[in-house]
């Protein structure tokens, strides 16, 4: 389900989460979040850590090819050109979840996790929190990295495991690449780049809000 290569880290497939309640109506960084979120982060600083199975992979039509090399190198550096063209494969630091990883993992609720939705369009994936301006190119110590940092340190209550899903528009949007970066720089360590984006996910006939 998660790809490439690596496992998932066990924290993410063993961790024990509760019931999600509801968020607050507001936040200063990404807008009005959603107030049915997938799952949130633990309330304890110290997670803990449980031997898991390692996933099977998703070899399914769909997720290779929401994986499909379109020949562009991965990059460490925040992306400033077009935000909408082809995007690499992989992610520096980080996972690409599929479709069908994402569904398990909203589904499963076995892991603290926060979903990302860089877009901003319309529609979004159900329990999404908005984080439109991590998408902005720049460097890693402006004033939008400070500003993410805070963001997430309050949404994952100072846990850098909790996993973070960004998604944007397709395999052809830059936008959840460079906030995927900018939390992988600020430390966090299950950063799951959801590539195929809510185009992705309408495909596969998964609801919208």
């Amino acid at each position: 389900m998660i790809i490439p290569g690596r496992a998932l880290p066990a924290i993410l497939l063993a961790a024990a989460l509760g019931a999600a309640g509801p968020t607050q109506a507001q936040d200063s960084f990404g807008g009005t979040r959603s107030s049915s979120p997938a799952n949130q982060a633990p309330s304890t600083a110290q997670p803990q850590r449980q031997v898991a199975p390692a996933p099977r992979q998703d070899t399914s039509p769909t997720a290779q090819a929401e994986r499909q090399d379109l020949g562009v190198a991965p990059k460490r550096e925040l992306h400033t050109g077009a935000m909408h063209g082809p995007t690499p494969s992989s992610i520096p630091g980080g996972q690409v979840i599929t479709t069908q990883g994402l569904m398990a993992l909203v589904s499963g609720k076995q892991a603290p996790f926060l979903l990302l939705d860089i877009l901003g369009g319309p529609q979004m994936i159900p329990g999404a929190q908005l984080a439109v301006p991590a998408a902005q190119p720049g460097s890693f110590n402006d004033a939008t990295q400070q500003q993410f940092g805070q963001f997430l340190q309050q949404a994952t209550q100072g846990n850098k495991e909790v996993a973070l899903v960004l998604y944007c528009q397709s395999r052809e949007c830059w936008m959840s690449y460079n906030a995927a970066l900018r939390a992988i720089n600020l430390g966090y360590r299950n950063v799951l780049w959801y590539r195929g984006g809510i185009e992705a996910w309408q495909a596969a006939g998964q609801p919208l809000q």
